[in-house]
């Protein structure tokens, strides 16, 4: 009885948002990995009251996105572009509930 109350309120604790980020970020690596996801990193955080989950932007680089040989004969890219897609995870035990496409208009 002991542990199935203790089970019941670790679930009911939400998760940390550093955790949740490098969830995201996790989830993002590995679904895109046949992509080779590069440059991958934390773009916004927000809260959905109503589905209560946390929506995780990361941003990422695929190969095709690489600037032109030209450009990067610096030695870097210097205009990276960058898909973007949001993982929404359940605030009270992290799971990933789907990854969505953000559109950013130029």
């Amino acid at each position: 009885m002991l542990a199935s109350r203790m089970a019941l309120v670790a679930a009911e604790v939400p998760v940390d948002v550093k955790e949740a980020v490098s969830k995201a970020k996790d989830c993002v690596a590995a679904v895109f990995d046949a992509e080779q996801p590069t440059n991958i990193g934390l773009e916004e955080i927000r809260f959905d009251d109503a589905l209560n989950q946390r929506l995780i932007t990361v941003g990422f680089s695929r190969p095709w996105d690489a600037s032109k040989p030209l450009v990067t004969a610096l030695g870097r890219d210097l205009d990276p572009k960058q898909s973007y897609k949001v993982v929404h995870l359940k605030d009270d035990d992290g799971r990933v509930v789907s990854v969505t496409d953000r559109r950013v208009e130029p």
